[in-house]
Parts: C-alpha cells; structure tokens; sequence
C-alpha cells in the first residue's frame, strides 16, 4: 500500500463494510450512504455486483474530470451529457480480469473538441489512472 506524503493531500476517504462477497453478501459504507446487497453475476441474485458498481463509479468519475476539462477550455458541458460504462468480468486459463468501455455523449460539442475533452478525461480521471495498463480499456464518442 502506498503511503501518504508530503506532496499528496488525502482528499476523501470511501469507508465500506462487506460480508458475504459475491454471493448473497452485503456491502454498508461508513456513512450509511451505501446499503447494498451483492450477488453474484448472471444469476438470479437481487443485488448489484463489483462490475456494476465499478462502472458506476468509473463513470461518474469520468463525467467529473470531463468537467474539469471543460473549465480548462473554458467550454460548457451540454446538460445531457452522459456516459454509458461496460465492465466485462472475463476469464481465460491465467484466471478473472476485467475488460471495459465507456460510450461518452457531449451533444452539440463540436467532435475534435470532444475528443479533446475525452483524452483530458482519461488522462485525469482517477479511476483511469488506477486501471491503466492493467484494463483492456475502449472509450468511443457516440
């Protein structure tokens, strides 16, 4: 684990509480924020699972840095920007990883400034940065 330093500033700590794992578990934040029930993918289990929540959070991640984007070049992101976020669990003989893809929406802005906005996103965006080179990662403007 990597230790704080001078030079990093801890900005927020997410807190969970989990039991149970994948299959029937629970998952409770430190706040009380989160209350959820996990299953396991592709079953008829009613809760969500670690994909789900990781493309929810690596997408809303996004959309913020794409906000920080934005300011920089002093644009204003259109009001229906979204994001649609696939987080594929995969397996082959060396055992899971995950594979993922963000489809990025900015209508009415122009495709080259988009496409500027998208590279500064996944350059500066968190979840980007923690998944890079260990993620087969596809981010398309739709």
């Amino acid at each position: 684990m990597e230790t704080a330093t001078k030079t990093k500033k801890i900005v927020y700590t997410g807190k969970t509480h989990t039991t149970g794992g994948r299959e029937h578990g629970v998952a409770v934040s430190s706040d009380g924020n989160l209350d959820i029930t996990l299953s396991t993918p592709g079953t008829d289990g009613v809760g969500t699972n670690p994909e789900q929540l990781f493309a929810a959070g690596w997408s809303a991640c996004f959309e913020g840095a794409l906000g920080i984007g934005a300011r920089k070049m002093h644009v204003i992101l259109p009001k229906d920007t979204a994001i649609d976020a696939e987080v594929d669990l995969v397996s082959d003989e060396t055992g899971y990883s995950l594979q993922a893809r963000l489809y990025v929406s900015l209508p009415g802005i122009e495709k080259d400034l988009a496409q500027k906005l998208v590279d500064f996103a996944h350059g500066a965006c968190p979840y980007s940065k923690a998944i890079r080179g260990n993620v087969a990662v596809q981010i398309s403007l739709v």
